[in-house]
């Protein structure tokens, strides 16, 4: 009996692979090959690799080279709920977001406790307008002390101006369509691939650090994006992955300029190329491909139900 079951085995398994092989042939059976997520990678990668990047130099400090004085720009209210109790405010009615506080020294917590890593760090500050002072809870003093650790809704400024002589008053090309309204912060359609000019570089919020103002070199419009710093584990959003020194449009010449406009604008068309539709609408969730007698088809799917549907690499339906 088991060895009925074997040759049963390799009877199906011989069939499979002859179906592959017809298929390949042109007999007419279809076969759909799902592609790996490490194929979809590689076609996302495949933008950056013709890209200038223009790495900046981090900004590395510590809680032992501030200096009294030091400038910290408070990025949300609930920096209340950090500070130590104290009378001399009022917490209901509290409002310090985008106010500047002065580093005012610091103290530990806990010096008698035997576990020295459970001793809790402190931070004075002082309101550079009103000359209020706070206890800031800063963490436990082996952490917060080492270097490159962020102190949570306190924005340091000597960092915010560190960015800013590196990329402000300068052009570059800008990688992300996700723009913001300069006054407003909500959400705007952008482009990508076109020359901006960076305004300047202000305090972000309490995720993103940093906001880029920049001005379009075509027709002058102005928005901003909000930006993590070089030292960030959220390298989706540093400069290097929204900024890149030289026209991406002359790393891909073969594309026409109807296409590239296109491409800039997130938009696709019956008839471009599957790089081409890449640059504009970024890399797939998820890609099938059937090869038939007509040729090889391919399906793109993106969220939300978006899909690209390729004959031969060229896009012949869409949906978006």
């Amino acid at each position: 009996m088991w060895g009925s079951i074997q040759c049963d085995c390799r009877h199906l398994l011989t069939v499979a692979v002859l179906l592959v092989i017809m298929a390949a042939c042109g007999t007419g059976i279809e076969v759909t090959e799902r592609v790996s997520d490490k194929d979809v990678r590689r076609v996302v990668e495949q933008i950056d690799s013709r890209q200038q990047t223009v790495t900046l130099e981090p900004y590395l400090d510590s809680l032992k080279a501030w200096n009294l004085g030091k400038r910290l720009w408070v990025a949300d209210d609930q920096i209340k709920e950090l500070f130590a109790v104290s009378s001399a405010y009022d917490k209901d009615t509290l409002h310090l977001a985008g106010r500047i506080l002065l580093y005012d020294g610091s103290w530990v917590s806990g010096v008698y406790l035997n576990d020295y890593n459970d001793r809790r760090l402190y931070l004075d500050l002082k309101d550079s307008q009103t000359g209020a002072k706070y206890g800031y809870r800063a963490g436990k003093e082996v952490e917060a002390s080492r270097p490159g650790f962020t102190f949570p809704m306190l924005i340091d400024m000597d960092m915010v101006e560190h960015y800013a002589r590196q990329i402000a008053s300068r052009d570059f090309y800008i990688k992300t369509p996700i723009w913001y309204d300069r006054q407003s912060e909500q959400m705007m359609d952008g482009r990508h691939f076109i020359k901006v000019h960076i305004d300047s570089v202000v305090p972000g919020n309490a995720v993103l650090p940093l906001r880029v103002l920049f001005t379009t070199a075509d027709t002058r419009e102005r928005a901003m994006v909000w930006m993590s710093d070089n030292t960030s584990t959220m390298h989706g959003r540093d400069f290097d992955a929204m900024f890149v020194a030289s026209d991406p449009h002359q790393a891909y010449p073969d594309i026409t300029d109807a296409n590239w406009e296109r491409i800039t604008r997130g938009q696709v068309a019956v008839g471009m190329t599957k790089q081409e539709c890449q640059l504009a609408l970024g890399g797939p969730k998820s890609i099938n491909r059937n090869p038939d007698q007509s040729g090889m088809r391919e399906y793109w799917y993106y969220d939300g139900g978006s899909y690209l549907y390729f004959v031969d690499g060229l896009l012949s339906q869409f949906r978006r």
